[in-house]
């Protein structure tokens, strides 16, 4: 099903105007984006590609700001969008347009509850669909460099060409497993998470997964850190690496440094840093040392003791045999990370954050009675 898209640069907003009511009246609109993101925290968009059908719309934002127009049909005003893997797009179209993209499907995620690979890539399921084979040799282009070659050009308008016909494909799949309401569903969170303030997100404190190893202060004063950290890199728009990763973070807090020279002794600190954000840094240790104690977070139960073990295995064996039953990935269901949580909610006698949604309906009445049946055994001996 080899396809020859009518490729169109626009790179005025009459042009783009123009584009965006030839597609205000499509059924489903393919959307994807280029973009470069090496040396900022934000990424800088290089290109926009829109589809409803045979012709693609290539849109410069390196020469134009977003309409109106395109602001309506990118959001909810405008027709079904259809992206894979879009968490990316939609930041960059966020950003650059000022608009969340809904209603939208993403078919990377209609593909993961079709079948066993949550996570399959846009060539791969253009071959699985179609049979074709999409070329790779401008995986890697800058797209910020103008002229656009045609080479790729046609690589740009291939991203979204087939995905109205996909859809299609995948959405009759999905109504015959009874599955589009999940598909519906998940693509909504997605819509909800790409609207969310970012800056006031602080999860990153919660996602190192040796956290279990720091005392209650260091745990305190990590939080703390990568709160600063990612406050820091927004507003300086630089790469998270650039200005301190999570492991010199984790062992800077695991020290819980007094001054410039034990701060300069801890592992992967080098003296940059120590030049540049030495009196930060120490004045965030500095206050989680002298919290008040009820002030402090609780420790984390090891995942190495035998209680964590059971728990966390009864959880992931009711996640495997699910997903084995419904023909999907594990992960699909239940995260690593949500097993984990489950597992030190129960440890804690803390609420149990189940699954919701689709996921809840088939996983958590299972996990509680796992948890119980682990809980009332250990009551027992």
């Amino acid at each position: 099903m080899s396809l020859d898209p009518t490729i169109h640069w626009i790179d005025t907003t009459a042009a783009l105007d123009a584009a965006c009511a030839k597609l205000g009246d499509a059924e489903a609109l393919a959307v994807d984006t280029e973009f470069f993101r090496e040396s900022t925290f934000h990424p800088v968009p290089a290109l926009l590609q829109l589809s409803s059908g045979q012709d693609v719309y290539l849109i410069d934002p390196q020469a134009l700001s977003a309409t109106p127009a395109l602001q309506r049909l990118l959001g909810e005003q405008g027709p079904l969008k259809l992206l894979h893997a879009s968490s990316e797009d939609l930041e960059v179209i966020g950003n650059w347009a000022g608009v969340v993209m809904q209603p939208l499907i993403d078919t990377q995620l209609a593909q993961a509850l079709l079948g066993e690979v949550p996570s399959m890539g846009y060539q791969r399921l253009v071959e699985h669909w179609t049979g074709d084979v999409l070329p790779k040799d401008e995986t890697r282009s800058d797209w910020l460099t103008r002229p656009l070659s045609e080479a790729q050009a046609r690589y740009a308008a291939l991203d979204v060409i087939y995905l109205p016909g996909i859809w299609a494909l995948q959405r009759q799949a999905l109504e015959d497993l009874d599955r589009l309401a999940w598909l519906e569903e998940d693509c909504a969170a997605l819509v909800a998470q790409a609207g969310r303030d970012v800056d006031s997100d602080s999860g990153w404190h919660r996602r190192h997964r040796q956290l279990w190893r720091l005392a209650a202060r260091s745990i305190a004063a990590y939080q703390r850190l990568t709160i600063w950290r990612e406050a820091e890199i927004r507003s300086r728009d630089m790469p998270r690496s650039w200005l301190v990763s999570d492991n010199v973070l984790f062992a800077i807090a695991d020290a819980m440094p007094t001054n410039r020279y034990e701060l300069a002794a801890v592992e992967g600190v080098k003296p940059p840093l120590v030049k540049r954000e030495g009196d930060a840094l120490l004045a965030i240790v500095r206050e989680a040392a002298h919290l008040d104690g009820d002030r402090l977070p609780d420790v984390l139960p090891s995942p190495m003791s035998g209680p964590f073990k059971r728990r966390f295995k009864a959880l992931k064996s009711q996640a495997n045999s699910t997903a084995e039953r419904l023909g999907v990935a594990p992960e699909l269901l239940a995260r690593r990370r949500d097993l984990e949580a489950l597992v030190v909610a129960d440890l804690e006698r803390q609420p149990l954050p189940l699954p919701e949604g689709w996921r809840g309906e088939l996983l958590a009445e299972n996990f509680q009675r796992a948890l119980s049946e682990i809980d009332a055994e250990a009551e027992r001996n």
